[in-house]
């Protein structure tokens, strides 16, 4: 067994192992590519995979979000003690960091993996959905009160936007922004492509009262990174309609499959708002906890 670290090029390969345990979990083939791996790893400080043979067998990156370490694993060759290996490479390095406590993700029907966890001390803390639509027809106009539109987003008003989703958020479980210098290095020119706007906002005249960050392709489809609404301005329509301005666009472009991610226990109503949308559960996936002694 060779365990090296992660390059750019082991990105199919990891994405081909999610895909293969989607497919196991939820009988249909998965749908992340090796270009989701890599937009999703820009999180991770140490990302790891081990070889048999020339074939990668499990992957794990490990990162820092707030006082909570980051495991994140996929092992396909089960019952070698990978994961146990993943588990305790990932407790090594938070105890590195300094951090306070340790947060891992598994898909809700893999048992093994919570076995796995709870054998090491970790409790389940969270569920988060994966949800999506297979746009049919053309999606609806918005409609809004009066005095507030919705629109794309403009090239100098990055500020506003990520101080307005970070007001949206601010109650969120374990809600940490990143310093706008990093996020606006991660972020800018992603508000829109040759294509055309991908990130909407409502606006009541010069303020964000509500904002959407979209991506034109992850796993294969439309894909939502997050929406948002400021307390002042919730309760009138804005989610809804940025969700269906959104849907507009990625229908404009051939695109009928969206998906996002989801707090199973988000305060604000989101699942049931994007049920009424049209959206469904897809997936589930199960936050674990372990504090740091």
């Amino acid at each position: 067994m060779n365990i090296r670290p992660f390059v750019a090029d082991d990105a199919p390969a990891v994405a081909a192992l999610i895909s293969a345990e989607e497919e196991r979990f939820y009988g249909r083939p998965g749908r992340l590519t090796g270009a989701d791996i890599l937009m999703y790893l820009h999180w991770s400080k140490e990302t790891w995979v081990w070889e048999d043979d020339g074939r990668v067998v499990a992957s794990a990156s490990y990162g820092v979000h707030g006082q909570a370490g980051n495991i994140r694993g996929i092992v396909a060759d089960k019952g070698r003690g990978l994961g146990t290996e993943i588990v305790e490479r990932g407790e090594a390095f938070a105890r590195t960091e300094g951090v306070q406590k340790i947060h891992a993700g598994a898909p809700e029907p893999d048992a093994a993996a919570r076995a796995l966890f709870e054998a090491h001390g970790y409790r389940e803390v969270r569920r988060f959905y994966e949800m999506a639509i297979e746009l049919t027809e053309e999606p609806t106009e918005p409609v809004l009160p009066a005095g507030l539109v919705v629109d794309e987003l403009r090239d100098d008003e990055y500020k506003a936007f990520y101080e307005a989703l970070n007001e949206s958020f601010a109650e969120h479980w374990e809600w940490h922004p990143m310093p706008f210098a990093e996020w606006l290095e991660l972020r800018q020119g992603q508000h829109r492509d040759e294509r055309g706007p991908v990130w909407f906002v409502a606006r009541d005249g010069d303020q964000l009262a509500a904002v959407t960050r979209n991506d034109a392709d992850v796993a294969g489809g439309g894909y939502v990174g997050a929406i948002g609404v400021r307390p002042a301005w919730r309760g009138k329509g804005l989610a809804k309609a940025l969700l269906q301005r959104t849907f507009a666009e990625f229908w404009r472009r051939g695109t009928t499959r969206v998906t996002l991610d989801v707090d199973s226990q988000n305060a604000t109503g989101a699942v049931a708002l994007y049920e009424r949308v049209g959206m469904h559960v897809d997936t589930c996936g199960v936050a674990f906890e372990k504090a740091l002694e």
